[in-house]
C-alpha cells in the first residue's frame, strides 16, 4: 500500500526498507538490542523485588492496605516520562535512571495482581491452616503463595512488557545506547526505515520476554494453567 499510494520514506517506509536497514546494521542494532534488553531486566527484577514485599505486607497488614496501598495508587497518578528528566539529574546519566523508570512502570500491576492472589484465598483454608497452628509466615508461604501463583504469573506478564515501554522512556530522555536512543537519532536524521526498525526489534523482544514468562508458568506451574482453565 505504502508503494501504491507513493506514501513518502520519510514519512512510512515500506517493510523491505525496514528489513533492509535492520539487515545493513546487524552489530548496532544488536548493542541497542543488548542495552535495552539489560535496562528491561534490570528494572524487572528490581519490580518484583519492590512489589512482592509490598503485596504480602498489604494482605497481611491492615496497617498496609488503609496507608500503603493508596499511595501506591497515588504514585501512579504521576507521569513516569516527567519523572525521568528528574531522576536524570538526581543520578545522572547511567543506566540507573532508566533503570528506576522501567521499575516505576512495572511493578504497579505486579501489587495489585499478587495482592489480588493472596487475598483471593479461600477463608476455609485459611482457617484450616490456623486449626494446624500456621503462624503467618507458613499462612503466606504454604497457603496463599500457591494460590495466587496464576494471579503472579498475569502480573509478571504485564510487568515485563511494561518494562519494555518504562526503559524507552528512559532512553528518549538521556541515553547514549539501546533502541529507544537508535528510534529518535534516526528519526531525527530522517532515517525512518531504521526508526521503525527500532519499534519492530522493541516489537519482537517484549513478544519474547512474554513468552518465556508463559514458558516458565507452563513448565514450573503447570497446576496454575488448570487452574486459569
Amino acid at each position: 500500500m505504502v508503494r501504491l499510494l507513493s506514501v513518502p520514506i520519510y514519512m512510512l517506509p515500506p517493510p523491505t526498507k525496514i528489513a533492509v536497514a535492520l539487515w545493513g546494521a546487524p552489530s548496532a542494532v544488536a548493542s541497542h538490542t543488548w542495552a535495552t534488553f539489560v535496562t528491561v531486566m534490570g528494572g524487572f527484577f528490581l519490580a518484583i523485588a519492590v512489589s512482592f514485599p509490598l503485596a504480602a505486607w498489604i494482605t497481611m497488614s491492615n496497617f498496609g492496605r488503609v496507608a500503603i496501598y493508596p499511595l501506591i495508587i497515588l504514585s501512579q497518578s504521576v507521569p513516569k516520562v516527567a519523572l525521568a528528566p528528574i531522576l536524570v539529574v538526581m543520578l545522572g546519566t547511567n543506566a540507573a535512571p532508566k533503570i528506576i523508570v522501567a521499575m516505576l512502570v512495572a511493578f504497579f500491576p505486579l501489587v495489585v495482581s499478587t495482592a489480588t492472589g493472596l487475598s483471593a484465598v479461600p477463608k476455609e483454608l485459611l482457617e484450616l491452616g490456623r486449626s494446624l497452628r500456621a503462624g503467618p509466615m507458613k499462612e503466606l508461604l504454604r497457603i496463599r503463595l500457591p494460590y495466587a501463583v496464576p494471579f503472579i504469573f498475569a502480573g509478571l506478564k504485564m510487568a515485563i512488557t511494561l518494562s519494555v515501554i518504562g526503559a524507552v522512556v528512559g532512553e528518549f530522555v538521556a541515553a547514549d545506547r539501546g533502541l529507544g536512543f537508535l528510534m529518535t537519532s534516526s528519526l531525527a536524521f530522517f532515517n525512518t526505515p531504521m526508526g521503525f526498525g527500532a519499534i519492530v526489534v522493541l516489537s519482537v523482544l517484549a513478544m519474547v520476554l512474554f513468552q518465556i514468562i508463559a514458558i516458565c508458568e507452563r513448565v514450573f506451574f503447570p497446576w496454575s494453567i488448570r487452574m486459569q482453565n
